[in-house]
């Protein structure tokens, strides 16, 4: 559950601004907040914290998805209230942060372990969301 690591940090305005306003599965309030700092166009380096308690790692990160409030699509895409294994999951690392922590630092030591490609094999990507 590695998109638990979004407990700590920010977000540019560019990267979250499709869902304040487009999104339907976002608190209204929620969104209409994020606006007043993410206008349509421009303020694209303006950033807002991934959640309330962006220095600490914590599970409100979880308490937020299941109010409609993740600011990344991506993040809320993990709670969607329709009682999938994600639900489940997110329901189970609120109400024991012990599992939360132990299964990222989990997923941490099994990202850590990935062999990436080197050399003439591997590739630098010019942009990190998709393959050159």
């Amino acid at each position: 559950m590695l998109s638990g690591g979004h407990t700590i940090g920010l977000a540019r305005c560019v990267l979250f601004r499709n869902r304040i306003y487009n999104d339907t599965n976002i608190d209204p309030q929620f969104a209409a907040t994020l606006r007043n700092t993410c206008p349509q166009s421009g303020g694209d380096g303006n950033t807002q914290p991934l959640d309330e308690t962006t220095t600490q790692f914590d599970t409100v990160y979880f308490e937020a998805l299941i109010n409609l409030k993740g600011l990344l699509h991506s993040d809320q895409e993990l709670f969607k209230g329709d009682g999938s294994e994600s639900d489940n999951l997110v329901q189970s690392y609120i109400n024991n942060p012990s599992l939360f922590a132990s299964d990222f630092g989990n997923s941490m030591i099994k990202m850590g372990n990935i062999k990436p490609l080197t050399g003439a094999d591997g590739e630098i990507r010019l942009n990190c969301r998709k393959v050159n």
